[in-house]
């Protein structure tokens, strides 16, 4: 085989007018190959390649040929591996090796592989633009698998990153993760990039122009950064974030994170984003991390003193059991307010109810079905009239109440009329206070006299006790002598009466 060392000594000694036949001689070649040398002039001598002799593979051929045409109309991550194709041709008799099978899948995929396409190099200035995306992760949470929204940040100047979880993509999720964005950053940038979400985006006009959701349009005029959506199908058009999920999905969530709630796992991913942007170089920078670009363009953020007011609002009656449905859950309201219209504010992980402008009550939101979300002193005003509601009321049957309070409440269980008694005693808690009721409730247990009227008694004193105040007394009235017990006195009204007996 001629190599291009020996090719080019041939060259040289042609050139220094040496004969072909010396010249044949001395680097054993043929004079054949040595005028081929001199009359083609190529540096370099190219071997045609045979074509690959597959006696085993041959008959299944065609087989093969049909897998892959099947394969190639299914998503990437949805084809089968070349293991898959190798058990099916076994299945139809093929009695050769794996490896040959791997070998022709990987020349029939090389040379069916598609042209990559092209793209413009980008740069961004300091705090011009942020990239927005989303991707589905799979976690665990309390001991349950389950899947995950992750709201993915990236600053297209810097790289730095920000990841939050959802368990969904509703407009409250939105602006909740743009709020904490803006806090772990430190600002935001003049533009928002996106893809068309429906929770952003409510319609798809021509070119770039698109009709907004109304709520994102005020929480960017309150952040004062515009938001501009990639054409459709196009997500190359923020490249950076997409490529951030890629990475993330590999190096943050592989192995399966594991945490007891979705708070601890935000925790994890600010502190991932964080370790990642001070030990990843800058792409552009290449002598400064991340992290150090970062710190030179955070001052160019724009910053906001006050924090956007992250729910979405609608209007919801309260139902005759004082209850609110909303998203398969239901969630109490003061009795008050039964059978009225109030406002519903929904936030990321919270439901507070409102009247008028004015909170009325605040719950945990479930994002599970079915569930009752209650509180126990919504319906404490009710208890006067229905004091029977104690016995099966479903607001009081997982009431964590003070140990105090659950004693006095197992003691009274054992009369007849315990219901009206204890609700007398929870009906105080709205005018006193939880804690002076199991104060009044630990002290009428110190006496071994629980009833309904000490514990009252009780809390009275106390209350009376706490609001009194002190008589200042001026000087006038104060006693200047000590008065001093004096019993001679009574012997003296003693002796008159008698001496008034003898004359009568």
């Amino acid at each position: 085989m001629l190599t291009v060392e020996t090719i080019s000594k041939v060259r040289f000694a042609l050139a220094k007018g040496e004969s072909i036949r010396s010249t044949a001689e001395k680097y054993r070649l043929s004079r054949n190959t040595v005028r081929k040398i001199a009359r083609d002039g190529e540096t370099e001598h190219k071997y045609p390649k045979r074509e690959a002799r597959r006696p085993a593979i041959g008959p299944y051929m065609e087989k093969l040929e049909k897998i892959l045409e099947e394969e190639s109309e299914k998503p990437e991550k949805d084809r089968s591996s070349a293991r898959k194709a190798y058990e099916r041709l076994q299945q139809e008799g093929y009695e050769g090796s794996y490896s040959a099978v791997c070998r022709y899948l990987k020349a029939n995929r090389r040379s069916s592989k598609p042209a990559q396409s092209a793209f413009v190099p980008l740069k961004f200035e300091k705090a011009e633009a942020f990239q927005f995306d989303w991707s589905i992760e799979t976690v665990e949470l309390g001991g349950v698998v389950q899947k995950v929204q992750v709201a993915q940040f990236r600053l297209c100047h810097s790289r730095m990153p920000f990841c939050m979880a959802f368990f969904r993509q509703e407009m409250s999720m939105v602006i909740e993760a743009h709020i904490q964005a803006h806090d772990f950053f430190g600002g935001l940038c003049e533009r928002g990039i996106y893809d068309n979400p429906k929770t952003i985006v409510g319609k798809i006009l021509r070119g770039k122009a698109r009709r907004y959701n109304v709520r994102f349009l005020q929480l960017a005029s309150h952040y004062l950064f515009e938001p501009v959506a990639c054409t459709p199908g196009a997500g190359w058009e923020k490249g950076q974030v997409e490529n951030q999920v890629s990475s993330n999905r590999g190096r943050v969530f592989t192995p399966m994170l594991k945490f007891r709630d979705i708070s601890e796992l935000n925790a994890h991913l600010r502190e991932q984003m964080l370790c990642f942007s001070r030990i990843t170089p800058h792409p552009e920078l290449r002598s400064l991390s991340v992290w150090e670009v970062y710190e030179q363009e955070r001052q160019y953020l724009r910053k906001q003193a006050s924090a956007f007011s992250g729910y979405t609002s609608e209007d919801r009656r309260v139902n005759n059991r004082c209850i609110v449905n909303f998203d398969g859950n239901f969630y109490s309201s003061p009795c008050e307010y039964a059978g009225k219209y109030i406002t519903l504010r929904v936030f990321a992980g919270r439901i507070a109810l409102a009247d008028g402008g004015r909170q009325i009550a605040e719950h945990e939101r479930s994002f599970e079905k079915g569930k009752y979300i209650l509180t126990a002193e919504h319906y404490i005003p009710l208890l006067t009239r229905k004091p029977g509601a104690l016995r099966n009321g479903r607001p009081f049957l997982e009431w964590e109440l003070p140990p105090a309070i659950r004693e006095v409440w197992e003691r009274l269980s054992r009369y007849t009329d315990w219901d009206r008694q204890m609700s007398q005693i929870l009906s105080a808690i709205p005018v006193y206070g939880l804690e002076a009721v199991s104060v009044a409730c630990e002290m009428a247990i110190e006496d071994n006299a629980v009833s309904q009227g000490v514990v009252l008694n009780y809390l009275s004193r106390l209350t009376d006790d706490a609001q009194g105040e002190l008589i200042s007394v001026s000087e006038a009235l104060r006693l200047m002598k000590e008065p001093r017990g004096d019993c001679s006195v009574y012997d003296v009204l003693l002796g008159e009466a008698a001496c008034c007996a003898k004359i009568s």
